[in-house]
């Protein structure tokens, strides 16, 4: 008691003279330690936002060049699996090149048809993403850069995304984004153990942290109508979103839910208005660097005390101190002995129980109560069997308990077990017994293993295969019916039917082939065309071969085969055949003859032209009937009403106006009569050719309908000729439609001339229409159209959806008499 006295005696004078000593000296390091904080915290706030403007900036100009690259215009145009691949290809080189997570591709619709991470689980082909503001603002014609959560992916990233465009459409046609991952830039954030930082959206939510425990946590309390629009955008995933507990007291400081104080800072991130980067700087931890260095002075002091009064005490307690330990560390093994045993009792997934020589049950596990749905207190001390069907209780009483008492163990016994609910479940058990030092048995330990399932599929295999059997005996009566029922189409279909292997060697040929070409089946097998076909006719069969093993589709021709002297004109259809592992094993082609149907085209295709050209001459005497004729006859009697006014002016001024109003008729009507004669077959076309003709049409069409067009054509040679009549005629019926049909308020023709073709393009921004449901009627514009472009050996095509307009494409090459 006296050293005790003594000691604490010591002690306080010891700390009374420390604190008087240490209290002004810590004062001043306070302040110190204060204002070096505030100037850590903004040095660590400019850095991190020249970090992130940096990283913001890195992939702004790939995905400008990325979203020019012609691979990916070629599969939003048109998605084959050709230039489906190559796009693909052209994101991984990016992917790889740039070190992003992902590279994908969108269409107008907002679904992923390309991506980088195509083979990954979290693919993001085939999802749609029109939610995201990067996709929006592109499809406005905008870049666009949005940091979120991954819908799929589960992964922060900075999405960059630009528009992707088609030179024939003014509208971007699809998308590119990369997506690149904000690890790095967390990996820069300040990780002291006083300092905190962290990037925090519009709504305080916390998306980069150097407190991974702190991310998608709200740094400050929002309104449920605010989370509610939070969880709608899907920015950060679907919540929930929890206030960290964080309140300002005043401009620089804050505290948390626990009232811990801590200096707060924070700066705007640039191009993401509202975002901001938060430092907070521990007040407590600042206390500490000022308590450091005044523990350095103090610490010699308190060691020497505490040195003397250790030497003093360690005697004493030393007995004292070994005694506890040991008996702690037997108590403390033996509790976790025993807490191991029961937890792998209660936890191992299999039913486990135990039951005295007399077979009432003295335990069981969790997941034996959990799997029969008893508790603990309604089976302990209830007899094991009674929980068994009756037909496993008679074979356990009888046969399976008598004889495991008597050898100790058992293994891999069949039971029933009845649950609760009354559901049977089936188990394989085993046992061993535990015996005191007498070889009495205390107890069993039992395993039960969960067999129902696993009886169930061995049952359902039993009987599939027995239901295959019966299966495959069908099937095979089927395909003997039907190689009877293909035979018999092979041997009298009129088309002409043969099988090439891979090297262009036949393996079959059908009757029509063999009368075709005078031949037999058996004379052909293994022959190349070479070795049995004319020259001519061999290198017309093999031309195409090449194209549909190297492309691995299907392709429609039309062959001109020499029969006995007469061309003959087959329609040919060739596929390639596949093996069970998708290799390309042969061809097969089909030929059907349509020389009958190729002249009965030709002759029609005459007789279309010279009606059109009928019309065009009728047109153009009709235009000069109205102009020469009726024009003569209205000026006459224009001049026979001013002769009339003039005469009765002062005598009658009521005649002179009715003769005035006369005038005024007759000037309308001339006027009519030369818009007609003008439509009808303006004489701009013939005079000055397509492009005057086109220029006046538009500009007459939007003075007549009142709605904006557009004329835009290519400075070269001017088009005259059947061509020029064709363009124009398909002009006249295209703005035709849109005045009539389409609501549209904007048309735009495109005339240019590329590598010795003409190209027409009319779009219009209406209501447009879905091509495949118009009727006879209501086509016949559109088969006019086409009829014109046949004619001079154009294609002519129309692209159109509801709700997005119309598009007319007329192609044709030039000819040298075409071109003035």
């Amino acid at each position: 008691m006296k050293l005790r006295s003594i000691l604490r005696v010591l002690s306080l004078l010891a700390f009374l003279s420390a604190s008087i000593a240490g209290y002004f000296y810590y004062s001043h390091l306070q302040e110190y330690a204060f204002q070096q904080a505030e100037r850590t915290a903004i040095d660590s706030l400019q850095t991190t936002k020249k970090n992130l403007s940096s990283f913001f900036s890195e992939n702004t100009k790939p995905i400008r060049v990325l979203a020019g690259m012609q691979p990916l215009v070629d599969v939003l145009v048109q998605k084959t699996p050709e230039r489906l691949e190559a796009a693909n290809g052209l994101l991984d080189l990016f992917k790889k090149t740039l070190d992003v997570d992902v590279c994908y591709l969108m269409d107008t619709n907002g679904e992923t048809i390309a991506s980088s991470n195509r083979h990954a689980k979290d693919s993001f082909v085939g999802m749609n993403f029109s939610f995201r503001p990067y996709f929006q603002d592109a499809m406005q014609g905008l870049p666009g850069s949005y940091l979120a959560l991954g819908t799929t992916s589960l992964k922060r990233g900075a999405y960059y995304s630009y528009p992707i465009y088609h030179e024939s459409v003014d509208t971007p046609i699809g998308i590119a984004v990369i997506k690149a991952s904000i690890f790095f830039v967390e990996k820069e954030l300040s990780h002291d153990e006083a300092s905190i930082q962290l990037v925090v959206d519009p709504q305080g939510v916390i998306f980069i942290s150097s407190r991974k425990d702190w991310l998608y946590q709200l740094l400050w309390r929002l309104e449920p109508d605010a989370i509610e629009r939070l969880r709608d955008s899907r920015q950060f995933g679907k919540g929930p979103w929890q206030w960290i507990g964080f309140q300002k007291r005043d401009e620089n400081h804050v505290i948390n839910a626990n009232g811990k104080k801590y200096l707060f800072h924070q700066i705007e991130v640039d191009d993401y208005p509202g975002w901001q980067i938060v430092h907070l700087y521990d007040v407590q931890e600042a206390s500490k660097q000022v308590a450091e260095p005044l523990s350095k002075i103090i610490r010699p002091i308190i060691v020497v005390l505490c040195s003397l009064l250790g030497a003093s005490i360690f005697f004493l307690y030393r007995k004292a101190s070994l005694e506890l330990s040991r008996r702690r560390s037997v108590e403390k093994a033996l509790r976790k002995s025993e807490e191991r045993y029961r937890s792998l009792y209660h936890h191992t997934p299999a039913m486990l129980h135990s039951i005295d020589e007399n077979g009432y049950l003295l335990s069981v596990s969790n997941y034996w109560s959990e799997a029969l749905g008893y508790t603990r207190k309604e089976v302990i001390g209830k007899k094991f069997t009674d929980y068994l069907t009756p037909m496993s209780r008679r074979y356990a009483e009888e046969e399976i308990i008598p004889a495991f008492f008597k050898k100790g163990f058992i293994k891999n016994i069949p039971y029933q077990f009845i649950k609760k609910n009354g559901e049977t479940i089936e188990v394989q058990l085993s046992a061993i017994t535990d015996r005191d030092e007498q070889r009495q048995t205390v107890r069993s330990l039992a395993v039960s293993i969960d067999v129902t399932e696993r009886n169930q599929a061995e049952r359902a295999l039993k009987e599939a295969k027995e239901a295959l059997s019966s299966y495959s005996r069908t099937l095979e009566s089927q395909v003997r019916k039907r190689t009877r029922e293909i035979s018999g189409i092979l041997q009298y279909t009129p088309a002409v039917i043969y099988i090439k292997d891979a090297d262009g060697r036949y393996t079959m040929v059908n009757s029509r082939f063999e009368e075709l070409f005078n031949v037999r089946s058996a004379d052909v097998r293994g022959k190349t065309d070479q070795d049995f076909l004319a020259p001519e006719t061999a290198e017309l069969f093999l031309k195409n071969d090449p194209q549909v093993l190297r492309h691995k589709r299907s392709l429609q021709v039309e062959e001109n085969i020499s029969v006995n002297g007469a061309i003959h004109t087959y329609l040919s259809t060739k596929f390639p055949l596949y093996d069970g592992k998708g290799k390309v094993t042969g061809i097969c082609g089909i030929a059907t003859e349509i020389t009958a149907l190729k002249k009965a085209q030709e002759r029609l295709q005459r007789l279309s032209g010279s009606i059109m050209a009928a019309q065009e001459k009728e047109r153009a005497y009709l235009a000069s009937e109205l102009h020469d004729e009726l024009g003569q006859v209205l000026t006459a009697l224009r001049m026979e009403a001013v002769w009339i006014r003039n005469r009765v002016k002062t005598s009658d001024p009521a005649a002179s106006s009715r003769a005035l109003t006369m005038c005024e008729l007759i000037d309308t009507t001339i006027e009519e009569v030369r818009g007609l004669a003008i439509r009808l077959r303006p004489g701009v076309l013939d005079d000055l050719g397509l492009v005057e003709a086109i220029e006046w049409h538009t500009a007459d069409f939007e003075k007549r309908s009142q709605i904006a067009c557009v004329f835009e054509h290519d400075k070269g040679p001017e088009i005259r000729g059947n061509i020029a009549t064709a363009a124009y005629r398909i002009t006249q019926e295209a703005l035709t439609n849109v005045a009539r049909h389409a609501e549209a308020t904007r048309a735009k023709v495109s005339l240019a001339i590329r590598r010795g073709r003409l190209r027409l393009t009319i779009k219009d921004n209406g209501k447009g229409f879905d091509p495949e449901s118009l009727g006879e009627s209501d086509g016949l514009g559109l088969a006019n159209m086409r009829e014109r472009a046949n004619l001079v050996g154009g294609l002519f095509t129309v692209s159109s959806l509801p709700g997005v307009g119309t598009t007319v494409y007329f192609r044709v090459p030039l000819m040298e008499e075409t071109q003035l």
